[in-house]
């Protein structure tokens, strides 16, 4: 009896190529599992593609709700930003379809799952991370590490096996989801070249954008969006955003990036809505957060968004940093009204039952209850260690002269 073997696909030329690879190679039955996660895809063409290249059974699990609400939310409330810019939209898919990918090797009895990453990206890192530790029995194939074949040699592959895939596909090589569409190679690699308009779908041109501002209001509790202008479903808030937003021209990313493997590389990101809550988030917790829980929060997100793009979901102080961010947001509570226009983000209000702000203490007008004299004292006391500090080191003195 053959071995199964449950194999991530996504129905694009190294996927299908790799149901044949596995078959033929490693002499086991390939079932194979599409994890949507609002790629946005025919994903009952890709189920057939599945089956006419040779997988014995197929998988499509809808798990946009579970995305955004497990994986999308942890984020918002992280104000999670890789290196203060990128919000981590493929790096948050990967461990749920991992977690998927496990779930369904126990369920079809398979020895083993596979993805169809290469090896110098950090999708690989994230898959095999997750899976080794929620099933280290199950063996990990990555054929596009292991196999040697060029594109052109695909191609043939699949030629002579009458696999089911185009010979005509993108300069571009793209990942999509809910939460953000991520554009590399081609024309990008170029740094001297402008992002192409070609590479781009869901971010419209700044000069092509209406001449009227977008404004739209979003509701937080305890730290997560639950409704925007009057939409309560999570999925479908996050693609009213995603539209919304792009076709004002907001929400384009061109980012010089670490990658984990130690390669420099350009990721073009389309990301209107991820940055859109983003800041909406942030905007409430400057309301309703003190001085201390933010500086120190800051730290902590930098943290945290670097585990998940490393791959370490599963690490113990990603999980020590939710419960941090979890108590945090308990006052992070109301809403904000944000305009765009012509691609340029700007906040328009912001409103909290929690709101630290007390208008009667920082006014200037006479209203104001705060009381000034207060001031010459805390100074003397504030700046008394800098001020003895900055005399040593200019050479004077600190005690005044004796009479």
């Amino acid at each position: 009896m053959r071995d199964r073997i449950v194999l991530g696909y996504s129905g694009g030329l190294d996927t299908t190529v790799m149901i044949k690879w596995i078959s033929e190679k490693l002499k086991a039955d390939v079932v194979t599992l599409t994890v949507d996660v609002g790629q946005n895809e025919d994903l009952k063409a890709v189920e057939e593609r599945a089956y006419s290249a040779g997988a014995v059974k197929h998988h499509t699990v809808d798990c946009r709700t579970e995305f955004v609400k497990e994986y999308v939310f942890p984020a918002v409330k992280a104000n999670g930003l890789y290196e203060n810019v990128y919000p981590l939209s493929t790096a948050l898919a990967r461990p749920l379809i991992a977690k998927k990918l496990v779930e369904l090797a126990r369920v079809e009895g398979a020895t083993g799952v596979a993805h169809g990453c290469t090896g110098k990206g950090n999708d690989q890192i994230r898959f095999e991370v997750t899976i080794r530790a929620l099933d280290p029995e199950l063996e990990v194939h990555a054929p596009v590490r292991t196999w040697g074949l060029s594109r052109d040699e695909e191609l043939e592959y699949a030629r002579l096996h009458k696999l089911p895939v185009s010979t005509k596909s993108s300069v571009y090589s793209i990942d999509q989801n809910l939460w953000g569409r991520s554009v590399e190679g081609g024309p990008l690699e170029n740094l001297n070249s402008p992002v192409p308009e070609d590479a781009l779908e869901w971010v419209k041109p700044v000069q092509d954008a209406p001449d009227e501002p977008l404004e739209l209001e979003f509701e937080f509790k305890t730290g997560v969006p639950v409704r925007v202008d009057g939409v309560s479903d999570p999925v479908a808030f996050v693609e009213l955003v995603n539209k919304a937003a792009g076709a004002h021209g907001f929400g384009l990313i061109d980012h010089l990036e670490d990658r984990v493997v130690g390669i420099k590389s350009r990721e073009v990101y389309e990301v209107p809505a991820a940055l859109a809550i983003i800041k909406a988030h942030e905007e409430l917790e400057s309301l309703t957060l003190t001085r201390h829980q933010l500086e120190f929060k800051r730290m902590a997100e930098a943290r945290w968004a670097w585990l998940v793009y490393s791959g370490l979901w599963v690490d113990p102080l990603k999980a020590d940093l939710d419960h941090l961010f979890d108590s945090s947001q308990e006052s992070v509570e109301g809403t904000v009204r944000l305009r765009i226009h012509k691609g340029v983000l700007s906040v328009v209000s912001r409103d909290s039952p929690h709101s630290l702000y007390s208008q009667r203490t920082s006014t200037y007008s006479s209203a104001s209850d705060f009381d000034q004299s207060a001031s010459e004292g805390f100074i003397k006391v504030w700046g008394m260690s800098s001020i003895h500090a900055h005399k040593v080191r200019e050479g004077l003195k600190i005690e005044p002269a004796q009479k």
